[in-house]
């Protein structure tokens, strides 16, 4: 289920979940430079073991680890596109006008995908298995160090709990557009070429409204609150 999954945190009694979140933060960053480093197609496949055991020491099926990153598959399959259109080599298979598509294209896009997926896989166990509030809590902690430079790390892990927290509400508000147009009558699956109406497009402006609108009932929420960052944090402390 997208509603459950995306984005979501999931309670398990396991060892992912008890670990420190600094420690699974740094780590998502060593898996995501050592992904972005992997040149080869049995580098990606020490990623994949290494991804496939700690979403089974977290307790959590491969199911629901390519459900979490399903409103994503956009992303690779985009990226996938541009590498077959824009990389050639080795021998062409179509070409028509400026399109060309050939034998070094194809396995670039192929890599990429598999690159992006396990990239994908990896951040997405991170938020499956750590709270929001940890892991902005951790993040907090990390960049405190900084904070002596004039680094805002408390305002930037705000930032990133309050996106955390947006991507389920994303997910339910899609769901609930979707649904209320299919209870009207659209059609997703039928050719436009048929009906010539917006019911066949998901209504998109709608989603974003609605999404603008809560961003702006936090904002005002956190305003009556007087929140001003650190300095409130401070005062409560004290």
């Amino acid at each position: 289920d997208i509603q459950t999954v995306f984005g979501r945190y999931i309670s398990k009694d396991s060892i992912v979940h008890r670990m420190d979140p600094r420690a699974k933060l740094l780590l998502s960053l060593l898996f995501m430079v050592m992904v972005f480093a992997a040149g080869s197609y049995p580098a990606l496949a020490v990623a994949a073991i290494f991804t496939a055991g700690m979403f089974a020491f977290a307790r959590i099926s491969l199911r629901q680890a390519f459900v979490s990153i399903a409103p994503l598959a956009i992303l690779v399959v985009f990226t996938a596109l541009l590498n077959i259109f824009f990389v050639q080599g080795g021998e062409v298979y179509f070409q028509f006008w400026i399109i060309c598509i050939s034998q070094g294209g194809l396995q670039q896009a192929l890599f990429i995908a598999i690159r992006l997926t396990m990239l994908l896989l990896g951040v997405s166990l991170l938020t499956l298995a750590t709270t929001t509030l940890d892991l902005t809590d951790a993040f907090e902690r990390l960049l405190k160090p900084f904070s002596r430079i004039g680094l805002p790390a408390h305002e930037l892990s705000m930032i990133m709990g309050i996106a955390l927290r947006f991507l389920p509400q994303f997910a339910i508000e899609l769901r609930t557009i979707y649904r209320a147009q299919v209870s009207r009558g659209a059609n997703f699956s039928t050719s436009t070429k048929k009906h010539h109406t917006v019911n066949g497009f998901l209504d998109c402006p709608s989603l974003y409204k609605v999404l603008f609108r809560h961003a702006e009932t936090l904002s005002l929420a956190m305003d009556a609150r007087c929140y001003h960052g650190e300095k409130t944090v401070r005062v409560l402390k004290t």
